[in-house]
């Protein structure tokens, strides 16, 4: 099992599936990394040799990655949310942010229903 950027890729998968398991990796840019290194896309990580590794983590360390672009992404959500823009008062308030309704859906931003109870008729 090859071990990249701290993150353990699957052995039985392509090379070029195996590495989108790396937060900030999709089927572009593992491409791009592995026309850089020389590697087969169809390789399985499996049949990868010590060189194949060692020329993907050099291609890898000019990206931002894994800790690195969660820590961005969560610094960039915390400035929205101190300068008090639009988009860091939804975050604030967990509220989709881009400009879909909320009457209906949402639940995925909003939670759990709660459901409020309705009052009571007093009975003579």
């Amino acid at each position: 099992m090859a071990r990249i950027a701290g993150v353990d890729l699957p052995k039985n998968k392509r090379a070029e599936i195996a590495l989108t398991y790396i937060f900030g990796v999709g089927r572009s840019r593992a491409r791009e990394i592995l026309t850089k290194a020389g590697v087969d896309f169809d390789k399985k990580v499996k049949d990868w040799d010590d060189h194949d590794i060692a020329s993907i983590r050099k291609v890898i360390a000019d990206y931002k990655i894994e800790g690195a672009l969660r820590s961005e992404i969560q610094m960039n959500i915390k400035r929205l949310m101190d300068i008090g823009s639009y988009r860091g008062i939804r975050h604030r308030l967990g509220l989709p942010l881009r400009g879909q309704k909320t009457k209906n859906n949402s639940r995925t931003r909003k939670g759990k229903r709660k459901t409020v109870a309705n009052k009571k008729k007093a009975t003579k």
